[in-house]
């Protein structure tokens, strides 16, 4: 079996000996990294988190199969909002009806389908006028009292209110806000989520029904997937357009200060850049798709990496102040940060690996993402890095060219030591009494953090409807487009709640409807709803067949006596023969085969019940109604909408954030326990190392419910995140004072040591990664900025903890299993 010092004696070999065969080697795999970039595919906002979920793949499917439902999220729908004084008036109404026949006239918008108030309105007139351009010289010959007596006879038409806004007056036949829909039959595949970030064939075309809408009027916008993929698409390349240049300048800076050598410098940013490039072209070679979570991943490498760097170059340059040679410093610095930069890497990948647990795909990419990403990171900075500080130095040496600011930071005697130092003062005085505070403060915050809220909304992925001040004051080069999604948003959930789905429970029914109880089932369905469904005389008032089927019946005498002809126990609800009719319903020549075909599929094998729900509810309650209803039909409803959708995510979400932080813990306590009982004998120096990260984590949950910080999509990923990254702070204090601890058996002293050797280091690095992940809260997009924020936030408490809580840990640890 291989020790550990033979795998040091060969490492150091390659590094120190051969350094030019190291930088070859790495700029080489530079090269073939770099040549999967290129091949890697985007994704975003929410659409990339919902594969396998039961509730939204019966969406999908009700909006495949169903006519005229591209209200519930369907990919391949457009809407068309109108707003004016009154939208049911004859002129608005004729310009709805233009937009459709314009966009349905051209061919390559590819408009299979159209819906609206003002048809229904139409057909409510003259139930002939099946085509648009018969239905516009309808509205056109039509009397105002005529149009007003149809709006009224056709607010019994089911659907027709759900198209209408929260003013809709059936009385005055007035309404300031309606909403149309365009379906488009698009190739298989490629349909158009708001998850493919722009790469959809629906944002060109709602694009180009948007200029349509403005050649006919401007009181009509256009809504759908392909606009939204468009906005999140340009949103991610303005936040980061903003963030990068800020961030870049801030950790330019800081790097500055700790390496305060030109050449230093430049090889640490080298090694910062191939460590991404690996990364990034890893993804790219393995097809995983680039999702808004994904951007993320440049900050930990530079969170990690930046430490590493600081650490190689420090603990180097205290070899050379004490007059050693380059070779010896080196191979001393590689001997020892190698097994520390082991160390960290094995947490952290552990860490973020425990990400991949989660249910949810982008998350589970992340964990692989990140962790591979880390193993690169080691890599470079653990060989390249040594190799390069090493080849570089003796050419400068060999031509004279001077060095500058080689002494180590926060060295011996220096402010900043004695700042560093409190941690061991309080480790000198009174060790226990700090470490019972620091129980009951961090016991206190992670009591506190367990009120955290749980988000997952569009919204989270787009930018706020009104920008923030300091977006005015950017210069043309950087101020972001003009986004309106958000605006647009907000107005349909407050006008038209049941159309977006936040005010809907839809019940999807799969099976064979032509059995003789189908229908009767969806009626006892609605006897006595939960209370949160709306209601009139103890049944739900739902949109369903049913409806279609009274409807028509009312109007049409032939229809209304094949309904009664099979209706045996005379509820108005057919129970024989129902093919016959479906037939008539669906029927090429019948005035309510639209309306029926968004209820049930042409091959009679699914139908959608659509519960509208009271306002006030929370998403909890609403999925509890939903399984209620779905659970009465005997062929097996599913509840489904987005608030359905969302809540499961949102709970997928919390269990993914609760499993990753449990598996990072229990993985990360055995990895230390067991590499520190094979280097030092000591497992117990495992258990020692994870307290300041228990302490660090319990901060930050309580931090992140202080500052409003919900559980989302980015943030879930939070806790197993700090473990990773948290242990790469607390790990080089606990190894670096086993070493001198060994070399000296002074305990006070090894603390000492350690503290004036890598605190510097840790600050610097902690300087360097906080606020660059800070800036994060200048992206637009909301999610970006409340992930910079616990990252920051949890790199300084990891630092603080490392600092101030390890040194008492390490003397009761010295206490225990020591003295």
């Amino acid at each position: 079996m291989v020790s550990v010092d033979s795998l040091l004696e060969r490492a150091d070999s390659l590094i120190v000996d051969r350094p030019r065969v190291v930088i070859g080697a790495f700029l080489v795999l530079t090269l073939v990294m770099a040549g999967g970039l290129g091949q890697t595919a985007t994704q975003s906002g929410t659409d990339q988190f919902i594969e396998g979920n039961e509730a939204q793949e019966a969406l999908d499917e009700i909006n495949e199969e169903f006519e005229g439902t591209t209200f519930a999220t369907d990919t391949g729908g457009t809407t068309l909002i109108q707003r004016s004084e009154n939208v049911l008036s004859r002129s608005a109404m004729l310009r709805m009806l233009a937009v459709q026949e314009r966009a349905q006239a051209r061919e390559d918008l590819r408009v299979v389908g159209t819906g609206s108030a003002a048809s229904i309105v139409a057909q409510t007139i003259d139930p002939s006028a099946t085509t648009l351009a018969a239905q516009q010289r309808v509205i056109e010959d039509a009397s105002a009292g005529q149009i007003d007596d149809a709006v009224r006879r056709a607010d019994d038409t089911p659907g027709f209110r759900s198209l209408l806004g929260e003013d809709y007056n059936p009385t005055a036949a007035s309404a300031g806000a309606t909403i149309g829909s365009l379906t488009h039959e698009v190739p298989s595949g490629l349909s158009g989520s708001a998850g493919q970030g722009g790469s959809s064939p629906l944002t060109s075309i709602q694009r180009d029904v948007a200029d349509i809408a403005d050649a006919v009027g401007s009181d009509i916008t256009v809504f759908g997937s392909g606009i939204i993929s468009g906005e999140l698409s340009g949103v991610v390349g303005d936040s980061l357009a903003i963030v990068v240049p800020a961030a870049s300048l801030l950790i330019f800076a800081f790097l500055v200060y700790a390496y305060r050598d030109p050449v230093d410098l430049l090889l640490g940013v080298v090694s910062l850049v191939m460590a991404i490039v690996w990364t990034f072209g890893f993804m790219g070679w393995a097809d995983i798709p680039f999702g808004q979570i994904l951007i993320t991943v440049p900050v930990l490498l530079l969170a990690v990496g930046i430490d590493f760097g600081i650490h190689a170059v420090n603990r180097y340059r205290e070899e050379r102040v004490e007059g050693r040679e380059a070779k010896p410093s080196m191979r001393t610095t590689t001997d020892q940060l190698l097994v520390a930069f082991f160390i960290v890497t094995g947490t952290t990948v552990l860490g973020f690996s425990a990400n991949g647990l989660s249910d949810l795909p982008p998350i589970r990419d992340f964990g692989i993402v990140s962790a591979v990403g880390i193993v690169f990171t080691f890599l470079i900075f653990g060989v390249f890095l040594p190799a390069a500080k090493l080849y570089a130095d003796e050419l400068r040496e060999s031509v004279g060219l001077p060095s500058f600011g080689q002494q180590p930071i926060g060295s011996e005697g220096s402010a900043l030591s004695g700042a560093l130092g409190a941690g061991v003062t309080v480790a000198r005085r009174a060790p226990k009494l700090f470490l019972i505070l620091t129980l009951v403060v961090s016991s206190g915050a992670a009591a506190y953090g367990t009120g955290l809220d749980t988000s997952f909304s569009n919204e989270d992925f787009l930018p706020p409807e009104e920008m923030p001040d300091y977006v005015e004051g950017l210069p043309a080069g950087l101020a972001p487009g003009e986004y309106t999604v958000t605006e647009t948003i907000n107005f349909l959930e407050d006008e038209f709640q049941s159309s977006e789905g936040g005010g809907t429970v839809i019940v999807y029914v799969r099976g064979n409807l032509r059995q003789e109880d189908s229908l009767e089932q969806l009626y006892r369905a609605n006897e006595d709803p939960p209370d949160i469904i709306v209601a009139e005389d103890r049944r739900a008032d739902a949109q369903s067949l049913l409806g279609v089927i009274d409807s028509y019946a009312a109007r049409d005498p032939e229809f209304a006596a094949l309904v009664e002809r099979n209706d045996l126990n005379d509820n108005g609800v057919p129970d024989d023969n129902l093919e016959d009719v479906y037939d008539a319903l669906t029927a090429p020549d019948s005035p309510v085969r639209d309306q029926a075909l968004r209820f049930i599929t042409e091959d009679y094998s699914a139908t959608q019940v659509r519960y509208t729900v009271e306002a006030g509810n929370s998403d909890a309650a609403v999925v509890d109604a939903g399984d209620e209803l779905a659970g009465r039909v005997r062929e097996g409803g599913v509840a489904t909408g987005q608030t359905v959708v969302f809540k499961a995510i949102q709970d997928t979400i919390l269990l993914s954030s609760l499993t990753g932080l449990a598996a990072a813990l229990v993985a990360t306590a055995l990895f230390l326990m067991f590499i520190y009982y094979v280097i030092e004998g000591r497992p117990s120096l495992g258990l020692a190392n994870l307290v300041p990260i228990l302490v660090a984590i319990a901060l930050l949950a309580g931090s992140m419910r202080f500052f409003g910080v919900p559980l989302n999509a980015l943030t879930a990923t939070i806790f197993s995140i700090a473990v990773g990254v948290g242990i790469d702070y607390s790990a080089h204090i606990v190894h670096r004072f086993a070493e001198e601890f060994d070399e000296t058996d002074d305990l006070y002293g090894s603390l000492d040591a350690t503290v004036q050797g890598t605190g510097g280091a840790l600050l610097g690095s902690m300087l360097t990664t906080s606020s660059g992940t800070a800036v994060l809260v200048l992206a637009i997009t909301p999610i970006l900025g409340q992930f910079g924020l616990v990252i920051a936030l949890s790199v300084f408490f990891s630092f603080l903890t490392a600092v101030l809580v390890t040194p008492p840990v390490m003397v009761v640890w010295h206490e225990v299993t020591v003295a």
